[in-house]
């Protein structure tokens, strides 16, 4: 499958940044964005079905990710770099508008990358998140052992991760976020210890897929992915052009919903789907639900 996408580096803001791509150059692009603990591959079914469509599939690893440079300070890297670096490959392609699409904590990248560069958005559409305004207030109404504020607290993933080899702690958050509960560790447990290792993977997740997630860890490391974007939730963005406060995503916009995705259940975020809040900011909303779906629903049920 692999075979027809060709793999690039791009000068990007100072670093070269790895980009997988498939499709005509002269076809309308669409962007990918991953989420955690995912890199371009994680999209690899939809980027060739896109392209058959003809459309030109394009899937960056963020800074600090997979075949990506490591910034000379991972600890300082922040969403918005993130986002500025999606605006400089969409302008290295000549694109002049593309269609994004996002999932997980690249759903923020995509809707803040709407709203700081609405000029260049033809459509976006995300998986599993709807959008939330990245200005508004970040709470966590969980308890401590919620694995994002484990992983908020600086040296304690770190330390959690160091007990196994990078193969194995990918395989424990994919198994981890597969499943429709929150991930919460009790007081005298670290989040690692929610998984066996020994158990099976996802049926639909090979060890040959595992195998390319874990070379592409190893190569980067974790400090990044902790930073952005656990480390930077609570991160404010402004514009030089217009007040983002006020904007609203006026590309039109698809969210797919899996309904056995864990982060469905985060506390208001069904009523906040369901009772057409999130319409005020997305006038040109479609919204699907996928019942079965897990987290990994593109990878899940990729048809």
């Amino acid at each position: 499958m692999d075979h027809q996408i060709k793999h690039s580096q791009l000068k990007v803001n100072g670093l070269n940044l790895h980009v997988a791509e498939i499709g005509s150059e002269s076809s309308p692009a669409v962007v990918f964005l991953h989420g955690f603990p995912e890199i371009w591959y994680t999209w690899r079914h939809q980027m060739i079905a896109v392209a058959n469509a003809g459309f030109r599939a394009i899937a960056p690893d963020y800074r600090g990710y997979g075949l990506s440079d490591i910034p000379t300070r991972p600890e300082n890297t922040r969403f918005v770099d993130l986002v500025n670096d999606t605006a400089s490959i969409v302008d290295s392609v000549n694109a002049s508008k593309v269609f994004v699409v996002g999932k997980d904590f690249g759903t923020k990248v995509a809707y803040t990358f709407a709203l700081l560069y609405p000029e260049k958005v033809a459509g976006i559409i995300t998986l599993g998140a709807p959008f939330v305004h990245p200005n508004a207030p970040f709470k966590l109404t969980l308890p401590e052992g919620l694995y994002v504020r484990r992983w908020q607290e600086p040296g304690r993933a770190e330390a959690d991760f160091a007990r196994f080899d990078t193969k194995t702690v990918v395989r424990n958050i994919y198994v981890m976020f597969s499943r429709s509960e929150i991930p919460i560790a009790d007081e005298n447990q670290e989040i690692m210890d929610l998984v066996d290792p020994s158990g099976p993977l996802p049926s639909w997740f090979t060890e040959e897929d595992l195998a390319v997630y874990a070379e592409l860890y190893q190569k980067s490391g974790f400090q990044t992915p902790l930073q952005v974007p656990y480390r930077s939730l609570g991160e404010k963005f402004e514009s030089r052009k217009h007040d983002i406060n006020e904007a609203k995503i006026e590309a039109p916009t698809l969210v797919i919903i899996s309904e056995q995705d864990y982060s469905f259940k985060w506390p208001g975020m069904q009523e906040y789907v369901k009772s057409g809040a999130v319409n005020k900011h997305v006038p040109d909303l479609e919204i699907v639900y996928v019942p079965e779906g897990c987290h990994f629903v593109h990878e899940q049920f990729p048809d």
